[in-house]
């Protein structure tokens, strides 16, 4: 991912990462706007997505394609301009996870994906109301 800004996050190390800066908060999270995206694990496709000013509020993401192959929401044009990406280009989709006790217990929301624009960091939470999209989509390999 490009970064137009980046964030120092305090790990085991010191590393910068790229910093998420939400259009809309995140629902039922006003105050925070400003995110990081941190790979959980260098072989995995898990992610933290972590609030700037509050460590505390984290959640994981992963890329829809390794569990959801067939997954492909309509983006309406007005997220699409709020993100700075009119044409759709270089738009990623994360969706948010809700860990159970065992992989299979795992899901992911399939009815409101996280976008980020990955040449300028923006980043929206697009709930597809209506779509009959799971909220608890069992989050097992494709």
């Amino acid at each position: 991912m490009t970064a137009t800004a980046t964030s120092t996050l305090e790990t085991t190390g010191t590393v910068d990462v790229p910093m998420l800066d939400f259009v809309s908060p995140i629902p039922g999270f006003p105050a925070h706007r400003r995110f990081v995206l941190v790979r959980v694990t260098e072989e995995g496709v898990l992610f933290a997505l972590t609030a700037v000013d509050d460590p505390e509020l984290r959640f994981l993401v992963v890329p829809p394609a390794p569990f959801f192959a067939d997954y492909a929401p309509e983006i309406d044009e007005q997220s699409l301009a709020a993100l700075g990406a009119p044409d759709g280009e270089g738009v990623i989709i994360l969706l948010v996870v809700t860990a159970g006790d065992s992989p299979g217990a795992s899901t992911a929301n399939l009815m409101a994906p996280i976008l980020v624009h990955e040449g300028n960091c923006r980043a929206i939470q697009l709930v597809l109301t209506g779509s009959g999209l799971p909220i608890h989509a069992v989050l097992m390999p494709a």
